[in-house]
């Protein structure tokens, strides 16, 4: 009796969601109620004795006042692992023009990326971000086509010490963290949308956004890659592919607010996906080919789920990168998440990652109900 090969896409995909009215939210009462250690591993509350811990203490959790919600630490046993060195060493990618590439396949161990995938989906909050820009003087309104979040702070800040919650509460209560002037050791005002930035050094009057550290849940992934790279990020950015469908196009993280030659550490949860990239045309040739097309000379990536590239040197400013739509039967992947670690070095970039990833719409939540995003909202006080 013959069977189908089981596939990474086939292992993630789920069924197809049914479409619930739009007053169907998601609020704090919805969640289930003081979970423990290692329940949040399995959307489904299945048992699987090879990649679940059982524990029963309270859940610890990152807590903020910039956050909607407590967003929880990782089970230990998934902690350990992430924590620790990659699962296999790295092979360098350098045999193109400005091309400076180190390609873990995996960095994160299949197992525990899939218990990753599934605890940051059900854990993060999630935004939908749409924006105005101008396009040849048309005012152009653009819906980001994949669920994103953020969270860090440039180098010219930084947050109080935020110790973590660890009360057997399901609500613990947010703490205070300012945002600090590294240098001055006084307070930076936040939330301030007439903020702005003067010219010379260190002239401005606060942030437009809302700065929110990296949660535990996502510090230690940081942490693991600093050791392994040798370099330094402050910022964390999450993608979230619900199917084939998101997507983001050919564009290069060469921002002025990175400095010169940055280094960013791009992971893979969940479904493969391929990951594009291309080299800069000349000047003379821009505005030649489509965003996504993939001319000769395309390297083509297909990154599964653990997978990390760290992306160094004079790559971003001569390469270009993206994660193309996938149609008919690989659509319906299950999902991907990406997490990119970044360090900003001035103001601008953390007004620039918190405009595009958070904006001023509202939160999702995942639902493990109905397999999607929904709106979240803070239960009432009694």
């Amino acid at each position: 009796m013959s069977s189908k090969k089981r596939t990474i896409d086939a292992y993630f995909s789920v069924p197809r969601a049914k479409k619930l009215r739009d007053s169907d939210h998601l609020t704090l009462e919805d969640e289930p109620a003081a979970p423990t250690i290692g329940s949040h591993i399995n959307g489904d509350n299945k048992t699987d004795s090879d990649i679940t811990e059982v524990d029963s203490r309270p859940i610890s959790y990152s807590t903020h006042t910039s956050y909607p919600f407590p967003i929880p630490h990782l089970p230990n046993a998934l902690e350990a692992e992430i924590s620790g060195p990659p699962a296999r060493d790295a092979r360098v990618i350098a045999d193109q023009p400005d091309l400076d590439l180190m390609y873990f396949e995996p960095y994160i161990s299949r197992h525990a990326a899939r218990q990753l995938f599934e605890f940051l989906r059900a854990e993060l909050p999630f935004y939908r971000v749409e924006y105005d820009i101008m396009r040849g003087g048309i005012k152009t309104h653009i819906r980001t086509p994949r669920w994103t979040t953020v969270f860090g702070l440039d180098k010219t800040a930084r947050f109080e010490i935020n110790p973590p919650s660890t009360s057997g509460s399901s609500v613990p209560q947010p703490l205070l963290g300012k945002v600090i002037d590294t240098q001055t050791g006084k307070p930076v005002p936040v939330g301030h949308p007439d903020a702005s930035e003067a010219p010379g050094p260190r002239r401005q009057t606060g942030y437009k956004a809302v700065p929110r550290p990296v949660p535990h849940c996502l510090d230690i992934l940081r942490k693991s890659t600093e050791a392994a790279t040798g370099c330094c990020f402050n910022f964390c950015l999450v993608n979230y592919y619900a199917s084939g469908a998101d997507s983001i196009s050919f564009h290069s993280d060469d921002e002025r607010f990175l400095g010169v030659s940055p280094a960013i550490a791009s992971f893979s949860l969940g479904a493969r996906r391929d990951f594009l990239m291309k080299h800069k045309p000349p000047k003379s040739e821009l505005g030649k080919t489509g965003n996504n097309d993939a001319p000769k000379g395309t390297l083509k990536l297909p990154l599964g789920s653990g997978d990390m590239i760290l992306m160094r040197g004079k790559t971003q400013a001569n390469w270009l990168h993206s994660i193309p739509k996938r149609g008919g039967k690989n659509e319906s992947d299950g999902g991907r998440i990406n997490i990119t670690f970044r360090r900003a070095l001035v103001r601008g970039g953390t007004e620039n990652y918190y405009q595009y990833n958070v904006g001023g719409g509202p939160v999702y939540k995942w639902n493990a109900a109905c397999r999607e995003m929904k709106p979240w909202m803070r239960a009432p006080d009694p």
